[in-house]
């Protein structure tokens, strides 16, 4: 290889430019619109002057349009360069907003399109860019642009600009965070602790304060109007050991805990079982993300074995997401028949009854679409899950399907 050539693959200095946008957004409004009428061509309302990207820029809106020889016939809007500069390059973007709600603005943009041309240039002070028939003045007067006779415009400016990245002889690495980790600790060394739960035969200690910061209900419970922040010691009767002390750890690190080591067990039925008793006690204990972590790790292995029991928890938490998912889930024509035969939807059947209207309006969805084209091959809904089709409303499902 060439010395020239092994100057070019290991060179003894590097640098790198970088072309960027520095982007800023300014909102005009002109209120009492109609005042504004017969100024004549030429003549513009200005807003005040705003700072974007290093330079001030002003906003020209012309009632009566920029050109004379238009008759009055459209507006005119444009952004300038309001400060002493010259040759700055920028994208822009002005848009007329719609004031209904329907968000069907009128829109003029460099940005997120292709630019032929590259960047505007605006050569000096003053330089405009913009169009000098924005709109029909009549199509204006008519439309949702105009709102208690007010109009509001908003203009963005992207400053182009170069940017130098040089060699880098230094740099301090950042660690990630172990705020979870130094809590853990905490928790475990119980140094500090101020409040004890009796959990069956365990005991776990704790603090009040970091229990107080991550759930509303130990808030309430020790800094509440009626609670009390001099007890220490409370009788837990309603969770599981092993559940308290996953959610003890859950509060303290905000991740997961690995219930496997908690539970000593690696079979993954009781993991998920685990997962289910930890999202009832997320919710009485009103743990948001300790929910919705639990919540998709049920969804992730969701089976034809464990989706009545997590049906019947959604049911009766009303956790509503992980419910729709289930029902689809069972509604599956390779699902069906095998979840109808577990354990767990025989329990499913004479603890939440009222479940099985739904799911049968979601089966006849679901045979409603796959049978689209098929209208010979025919099924009965209700006999296939074996339930009573008295109901009116399983009748009207059962002639829809």
């Amino acid at each position: 290889m060439s010395t020239a050539g092994a100057e070019q693959l290991n060179p003894d200095s590097v640098s790198i430019t970088v072309m960027e946008s520095v982007n800023g957004s300014h909102q005009f409004t002109i209120k009492g619109f109609s005042l504004a009428k017969g100024m004549s061509p030429g003549k513009f309302i200005q807003s005040d002057v705003f700072s974007i990207g290093g330079y001030d820029w002003a906003i020209y809106f012309y009632p009566d349009g920029k050109n004379p020889e238009d008759n009055s016939l459209y507006v005119s809007l444009f952004i300038a360069l309001a400060s002493d500069s010259s040759d700055v390059r920028a994208l822009f973007e002005l848009t007329l907003m719609d004031q209904s709600g329907k968000e069907q603005h009128k829109v003029h943009s460099h940005f997120d399109r292709a630019l032929e041309g590259g960047p505007y240039t605006l050569k000096y002070k003053g330089s405009m860019w913009g169009y000098k028939r924005f709109l029909k003045r009549t199509s204006l007067e008519g439309s949702d642009f105009l709102k208690d006779d007010c109009l509001i415009v908003n203009c963005t400016v992207g400053v182009v600009r170069a940017r130098l990245e040089g060699p880098k002889h230094y740099g301090i690495v950042l660690p990630p965070s172990n705020m979870g980790q130094g809590l853990k600790e905490l928790l475990d060394s119980e140094l500090g602790c101020d409040v004890a739960f009796q959990v069956g035969d365990e005991t776990y200690r704790a603090h009040k304060l970091i229990l107080a910061a991550r759930s509303p209900v130990f808030r309430a419970q020790f800094y509440g109007p009626i609670g009390d922040n001099n007890v220490d010691r409370i009788l837990i009767e309603d969770i599981e050991p092993s559940i308290f002390k996953a959610m003890l750890s859950f509060i303290y690190t905000d991740v997961l805990p690995d219930v496997h080591e908690i539970t000593g067990s690696a079979s993954s039925s009781s993991f998920t079982n685990m997962i289910q008793h930890l999202l009832a006690a997320a919710d009485l204990y009103d743990l948001g993300r300790l929910k919705m972590l639990c919540e998709v790790f049920l969804c992730e292995k969701l089976n034809v074995d464990n989706v009545a029991t997590t049906l019947a928890l959604a049911e009766q938490h009303q956790f509503l997401q992980l419910k729709a998912f289930c029902l689809k889930f069972v509604a599956s024509p390779g699902n069906l028949r095998a979840v109808m035969k577990s354990e767990g939807f025989k329990h499913l059947k004479q603890s939440c009854p009222s479940l099985m209207s739904e799911l049968l309006n979601t089966v006849a969805a679901a045979d409603k679409s796959s049978a689209s084209g098929q209208s010979n091959k025919k099924r009965s809904v209700s006999s296939v899950l074996g339930c009573d089709t008295s109901n009116a409303n399983v009748r009207q499902v059962r002639r829809r399907a």
